[in-house]
């Protein structure tokens, strides 16, 4: 953010302070939450076949894009910590879907790789994410403009974090 927004915006957050909150139904973090709520609901029952839960699916999503990532690596993708990942890791290896082992160069590491079941579900998923796509309007560009605006906010938030 520019210094003079920051200036301006840290003056502002000021003054603001004193008045009252800003009402739920302008909150731009509610809508956020709330969107990811309906998410998470609307891809339950399309995965129900696959025999998977939403978390398990974004795993996937990061294990199609390269195979062979630490659990770390996984963590980082999806932006939580590792300790979250385990939980999904141990369902998703129990269903058949991924292996885990040491990595041999680093017994520290734990590799997850993709088994040929979990690679199968690749397909399927597509199919998934396309009527979540037709839901949303059908076209990916504006999907995409969604996107590109969301991960914008990310590290500004994640900023705002740091800084507290």
């Amino acid at each position: 953010m520019p210094q003079t927004q920051t200036t301006t915006c840290a003056a502002a957050s000021a003054e603001e302070a004193q008045e009252d909150v800003v009402p739920l139904s302008q909150q731009l973090c509610f809508s956020v939450y709330a969107a990811a709520h309906a998410f998470t609901a609307a891809y339950k029952p399309l995965l129900e076949p696959l025999r998977l839960t939403y978390p398990q699916y974004l795993v996937l999503l990061a294990l199609w894009e390269e195979d062979g990532l630490s659990v770390k690596g996984i963590a980082e993708r999806l932006r939580i910590d590792s300790a979250t990942v385990t939980p999904l890791l141990k369902r998703l290896e129990a269903a058949g879907f991924v292996t885990r082992r040491r990595d041999p160069s680093n017994e520290r590491v734990l590799v997850v790789e993709l088994t040929e079941q979990g690679r199968a579900l690749r397909k399927p998923a597509a199919g998934v994410r396309q009527r979540v796509v037709c839901a949303l309007g059908g076209a990916e560009p504006p999907i995409q403009a969604l996107k590109q605006e969301i991960d914008r906010l990310i590290p500004l938030l994640s900023n705002l974090e740091a800084a507290s």
